[in-house]
């Protein structure tokens, strides 16, 4: 990893949120490209807390991991004790059924990061590569040392 990524491995599992693991979701990678944008890795294998009656994974489900995934990786790429404030705006996308003990790669990105705010995106894949979800959001950040990319 580049000296510019924060080390973050007390994060890996369920992130630091109980309901990740609960969900079946756990962070495996994290790190910075060669433009200093962030990017995680998680596996996601649905529980049933996760699933409705039919085996399913509810959107809002979706939501929570794919959420995770873009503040992870904008907090691998901010320095010092910058982080993440809040989702200011997120959209989601469900394309196709995620069910109960799927095993799904998750990959979240940073897109642009500013000042103030980060833009990411994050994706939900099955184990042939193709889409089952995926978002973008915008996100506040908290700069307390004063340091901007």
């Amino acid at each position: 990893m580049s000296n510019r990524v924060k080390n973050m491995d007390r994060w890996l599992g369920d992130g630091g949120m109980p309901a990740i693991e609960a969900v079946g979701a756990s962070f495996e990678s994290y790190g910075v490209d060669g433009e200093d944008l962030g990017w995680s890795r998680a596996l996601w294998k649905p529980t049933d807390l996760a699933c409705n009656p039919h085996g399913i994974v509810q959107a809002g489900i979706h939501a929570l991991v794919l959420d995770a995934a873009m503040n992870f990786a904008i907090n691998a790429a901010l320095p010092g004790k910058d982080r993440t404030r809040g989702t200011l705006e997120m959209k989601i996308e469900t394309m196709r059924p995620a069910r109960r003990g799927d095993s799904l790669p998750v990959r979240g990105e940073v897109v642009r990061m500013a000042r103030q705010v980060a833009y990411a995106e994050a994706r939900v894949s099955d184990g042939e590569g193709r889409i089952v979800s995926r978002s973008t959001g915008t996100f506040l950040l908290s700069r307390p040392t004063g340091d901007a990319p």
